[in-house]
């Protein structure tokens, strides 16, 4: 089995990587803006390494041939309907909602929270007490700034709710 190393990069993303048998380092730079980076390089040399930007649809593109599966096929045909924009948040270890219910994120006019992708099980219409785990993907549909809204508070934590007194939790900054 390849042994795959995970790097937080705070502001950034998350970088995985792994070494083939040939000794070329491959990493996908995961950014937070949804853009993913492909990094190849011969062993230590920085010199000869190369990278390629993809955008989000690009990344799911290149993940689906080299074998991937896309968990909701039914949600992904739903991005094509005009006037019903699909977003897609993956949670990483130092995001807020990592460890928390869903029931904790504010309620926003207009947003569904559609499906919770876990490993290759999707949870459609995941209830408040659904516990995001670091590498969950949430998808939502509503209006973009909304859906902006939401991922932003999941991803700070500033207007998280607490299920005790339903009331915004507290920034850790106060």
């Amino acid at each position: 089995m390849v042994e795959v190393r995970r790097v937080a990069l705070p502001g950034v993303g998350v970088m995985h990587s792994f070494t083939t048998v040939d000794g070329v380092e491959l990493a996908v730079v995961a950014h937070r803006t949804g853009s993913s980076d492909v990094v190849m390089r011969h062993g230590d040399d920085d010199r000869h390494a190369s990278t390629l930007r993809l955008e989000e649809d690009e990344a799911y593109t290149l993940a689906d041939l080299l074998g991937g599966t896309r968990v909701v096929e039914s949600i992904a045909e739903l991005e094509h309907l005009p006037g019903v924009p699909i977003h897609w948040f993956t949670v990483d270890h130092d995001d807020a909602i990592a460890g928390r219910a869903l029931g904790e994120v504010p309620d926003v006019e207009g947003v569904a929270l559609v499906a919770v992708v876990r490993g290759d099980h999707a949870h459609s219409a995941p209830t408040a007490d659904f516990v995001m785990a670091e590498g969950d993907s949430l998808v939502a549909a509503g209006p973009v700034p909304a859906i902006r809204e939401i991922f932003r508070a999941m991803r700070e934590g500033d207007t998280l709710v607490d299920p005790r007194d339903a009331t915004p939790a507290e920034s850790s900054d106060a």
